[in-house]
């Protein structure tokens, strides 16, 4: 159940209650592909360090290596990576399609080589649903279609509607395997995607037919995969006044700071991405005064923590000069302290932006970070 508590324009403030605990809306889903954060941190550290309120892992990859049965064997994903709040797992359609050089698609689904060592597979929406189930997450993704962008109109209107019969698939498969005896997790929501290139009537349309088959949450796929951020920005605009009011909408793999500010203030309530995590590994760090790129001489003797306000653990006790030694050096705790930053200040932004809706501020907080966060940090 989702439950609306503040507005700003078209900006909502949010909770969903789910069986693994409330989620506080805007939120920043901390990616952990393979059941990890890439960078070497700990669930534990996620959770209190960085206070994240939801991980997100992958269907596709947890299906090839460990394999979903044997994390169901394990007690399912939570148990398994030792993680108490809510997860979310991708239905791994963007995986097969971006991975997999050697694929078919059909009505049934799609056949595809593994990217790890070839092996034939197929995954359709009854697959993708049984996987997840094992899984036993917090919130299945629904199995689509995830289109190449640009692609021609015809093709993006066929898929299109083949992605509204999985959905309608993949809703019967789920309400089935949550009636079983042995799911672990029978209270577990489907979110469905909506698709339609950058075509916006296609996006209108499908975003009509799939708000038809009852889910729990909607998301915007296909978005932020090359295409320019205003593009981005004028499908949420089209798109949004045709999402239910009272479910949460999630803008799938976005993105920067300043696109979670901007979506947040279009009416978009979830967010997911792996920038936090991969660029610290590259020393490009955000805080409230602008990005920094570590690796830049000009920090090589400053004593300063990353963000000049951040409180952090990083920041809290180590310099921008030995971060950047440990990153020069390669070091493995350099990547660490950089990706714990990343995680905790994506984290705080959507926490200060739930803060500025409880508020009534949210339009000032806006106005005044839009551009900041964007920019280089002057000093």
């Amino acid at each position: 159940m989702f439950t609306i508590l503040a507005t700003d324009g078209r900006a909502r403030r949010g909770v969903l209650h789910t069986v693994h605990g409330d989620i506080q809306t805007p939120v920043f889903m901390n990616v952990g592909t393979c059941a990890a954060i890439k960078g070497g941190v700990s669930t534990m550290e996620l959770l209190n360090d960085v206070d994240c309120q939801v991980e997100l892992s992958n269907t596709y990859h947890l299906h090839i290596r460990p394999g979903d049965k044997l994390i169901h064997d394990m007690g399912g994903l939570h148990q398994f990576m030792n993680w108490p709040r809510p997860i979310l797992t991708d239905s791994g359609g963007f995986q097969v399609f971006s991975l997999s050089q050697l694929r078919k698609i059909t009505e049934e689904g799609v056949r595809f080589a593994s990217h790890v060592d070839g092996k034939r597979i197929f995954m359709g929406p009854e697959e993708s649903m049984q996987i997840q189930s094992n899984l036993a997450s917090t919130i299945a993704m629904a199995f689509d279609e995830c289109i190449e962008n640009p692609a021609p109109y015809d093709y993006v209107k066929q898929s299109t509607a083949r992605t509204v019969r999985w959905l309608a698939r993949c809703r019967a498969e789920m309400d089935r395997l949550n009636s079983l005896p042995e799911t672990i997790n029978k209270h577990q929501m489907l979110f469905g995607i909506n698709q339609g290139g950058t075509y916006e009537d296609l996006r209108i349309e499908h975003m009509q037919r799939i708000s038809e088959i009852p889910c729990e949450g909607y998301a915007l796929g296909g978005l932020a995969v090359g295409e320019a951020t205003e593009e981005m920005y004028r499908i949420i605009d089209v798109v949004e006044p045709h999402m239910p009011k009272d479910k949460p909408r999630y803008l799938m793999g976005v993105g920067t700071p300043c696109n979670i500010l901007e979506a947040v203030h279009m009416g978009v309530d979830f967010f997911d991405c792996v920038m936090p995590s991969r660029n610290a590994r590259h020393g490009n760090l955000f805080t409230w005064e602008g990005k920094i790129n570590l690796l830049n001489e000009k920090y090589m003797k400053d004593p300063r923590p990353i963000g000049l306000t951040c409180d952090c653990p990083t920041c809290r006790n180590y310099s921008r000069s030995y971060i950047r030694h440990l990153i020069k050096a390669k070091e493995s705790l350099g990547m660490r302290l950089a990706v714990t930053h990343n995680l905790y200040f994506y984290n705080n932004l959507t926490r200060k932006i739930r803060e500025a809706l409880d508020g009534g501020y949210f339009e000032s907080f806006y106005q005044k970070y839009r551009t900041i966060l964007g920019e280089r940090c002057p000093d």
